[in-house]
């Protein structure tokens, strides 16, 4: 870091990196004004980010949704990620790379020519693979929203954009029960996911989640725990539900990139599996020892186990 920074982090904007005090955007950026913007949460491990190719492969779906033709490689996007690591330092960290269309003011139609704004910002997190600690507060206590999902032919649910509201508003309704994560339905009642995770439950016969035919982001660590678990042999099952499938079932779970896999204690209050204790049932256990394993073995070559 340059003089004077201190320990202050360094983002990278627009090919640049910059302290985070000087890391701005214009106030007529489209991703500022209007949310019109995509984005990429991801999880770096040892200094490489895990599954790059599927994030990349996902920005690049919404980009195309959006329409917005940014005129970056891959392979460039992946350098200003590496560089964001490397000028802070970081070997395990959270990453957002956005692309929003860039200045554009004055009307909602957006230009066919696209200046993109290109951020990447990144956060220290601990060590993943065996024997890591995890990055959540522990169980989570899951909590049904009347806020639910739109369907896709509204805003579509495959696409990771800077419009992040319906989220948010599912979110504002936990600070009632204190809950940690939203249990969305989608328009139908079926349900869906979490404000910023997806969900998994088990009764016994399958690991199931919701499909991706429903309003459901195509999560890379659902993807991810989807191949684990076809590896050992679990039957998974995608598939419509009723949120009494997930209030009774035998065990819960929620991913993400930052959270990895994160045991349930509680949907509405129910405990899961009736034991209030919110200890993760086996199979949760077996697959985030899994993926914990995974993350080991490809990313830490192995040092633990």
């Amino acid at each position: 870091m340059s003089e004077g920074d201190g320990d202050e982090p360094r983002y990278h904007v627009d090919g640049e990196v910059v302290p985070a005090s000087a890391a701005t955007v214009s106030v007529e950026d489209r991703g500022f004004a209007y949310g019109d913007a995509a984005f990429e949460t991801m999880r770096a491990y040892g200094g490489e980010v895990f599954r790059w190719d599927d994030h990349a492969a996902r920005l690049a779906d919404t980009c195309e949704t959006l329409g917005l033709d940014h005129g970056l490689a891959d392979t460039e996007l992946k350098s200003r990620v590496d560089e964001t690591l490397a000028a802070n330092d970081f070997e395990d960290a959270y990453l957002k790379l956005s692309i929003t269309r860039g200045v554009q003011p004055g009307t909602l139609d957006p230009r066919p020519a696209v200046d993109p704004t290109v951020v990447v910002i990144a956060k220290p997190l601990p060590r993943g693979g065996v024997d890591s600690e995890p990055v959540h507060d522990g169980p989570a206590a899951l909590q049904t929203t009347k806020t639910r999902k739109p369907s896709s032919r509204a805003l579509p649910a495959d696409a990771k954009t800077h419009n992040y509201l319906n989220g948010i508003l599912a979110r504002l309704e936990l600070r009632v029960t204190g809950a940690d994560e939203a249990l969305m339905l989608d328009p139908e009642g079926n349900v869906a996911e979490g404000a910023t995770a997806n969900l998994f439950f088990a009764d016994g016969t399958a690991l199931k989640t919701p499909s991706l035919d429903g309003p459901i982001l195509p999560g890379v660590t659902r993807r991810t725990v989807i191949e684990i678990a076809e590896e050992e042999g679990i039957p998974v099952e995608e598939g419509t539900y009723a949120p009494d499938a997930v209030r009774e079932a035998d065990e819960v779970f929620l991913t993400n990139s930052t959270w990895e896999v994160r045991p349930v204690a509680t949907v509405d209050g129910i405990a899961v599996d009736g034991d209030g204790e919110g200890v993760a049932g086996p199979l949760t256990t077996l697959l985030s020892r899994l993926f914990d394993r995974r993350v080991e073995e490809e990313y830490y070559d192995g040092e633990r186990l």
